[in-house]
């Protein structure tokens, strides 16, 4: 793996890149509160099957730029980046690979951005207008989310994150996932990320953004690019009807449920995560 700083969108993104600079360009988005590390065991796997693999720190996150303010997370901006990414890779076109927030910026992505994205492989967020309407609608779902609504609050949530040496993310982490998912070593590497100077703020400010700084809005909530959606159904965080829902939306979609995998799915399941999106890909 090779570590890059690029440019784009008027700011600098850290990225780790693998794989035959000739293949197919590959993107990996990463979630809350990962970093290009999360992808650590796609990386490699992508990689052997000849892909360009580009995973970027995403803006606000561990070594990547950390603009301030809460409008500089909204959507539009957060696209605007991977579209620079492409362009600095030197290509037309990318294959977009999302988990939490990243498979948000990656729907935003195919509704904006349709004739950038070859292929799309969302992991366990839904399409932003299901969500949307679940928020509104459905209670259960509003419980499961309520770190989204304390998140709202100035200076708090970063205090209450960065107690004890990021005791409450490290519980949050191991909560919401399968007993060994994350090592000692691993959860190192994650508050090493953290602590980066502003980082838990951008971190947060994503969250804000989605609030009070709405994206330019779209005719279509439609996705025309082929995607995949990987789904682990014990998400505490996140019901498994939304992929569902979000599966209708798409022209050319399919669906595949892991049965007893998390919220973080390519961590617990690598092996059959890396063979499903080879498989999607290769098709």
């Amino acid at each position: 793996m090779n570590h890059q700083l690029v440019h784009t969108n008027g700011l600098t993104l850290h990225v780790v890149q693998d794989g035959p600079p000739a293949g197919p360009l590959v993107l990996l988005l990463h979630g809350f509160p990962d970093f290009w590390y999360g992808w650590r065991h796609q990386i490699p796997a992508l990689a052997a099957a000849g892909y360009h693999v580009w995973a970027p720190d995403q803006r606000g996150y561990n070594l990547s730029s950390k603009p301030r303010g809460i409008a500089a997370y909204n959507l539009d901006e957060l696209a605007a980046d991977v579209i620079g990414l492409i362009h600095a890779a030197g290509r037309d076109r990318a294959i977009v690979i999302g988990h939490d927030w990243g498979a948000a910026v990656a729907w935003w992505l195919a509704r904006t951005f349709p004739q950038r994205l070859e292929r799309l492989v969302i992991l366990n967020v839904p399409h932003g207008a299901v969500m949307r309407r679940r928020l509104r609608r459905d209670p259960a779902q509003r419980r499961r989310s309520r770190y989204i609504f304390f998140f709202q609050l100035p200076w708090l949530p970063e205090a209450v994150l960065r107690w004890h040496n990021w005791w409450t993310l490290v519980r949050g982490m191991r909560l919401s996932s399968h007993p060994g998912t994350f090592s000692a070593a691993d959860l190192d590497h994650y508050r090493h990320a953290w602590s980066q100077p502003g980082a838990i703020t951008a971190m947060i400010n994503w969250y804000r953004a989605a609030v009070r700084a709405q994206p330019r809005r779209q005719r279509s909530l439609r996705v025309s690019t082929p995607t995949l959606i990987i789904w682990g159904t014990e998400d505490v965080a996140l019901e498994a009807g939304m992929a569902h829902e979000s599966l209708a939306l798409c022209d050319a979609g399919q669906l595949v449920y892991l049965q007893g995998a998390s919220h973080w799915v390519q961590h617990e399941e690598p092996t059959q995560v890396n063979h499903l999106i080879t498989q999607f890909l290769a098709t």
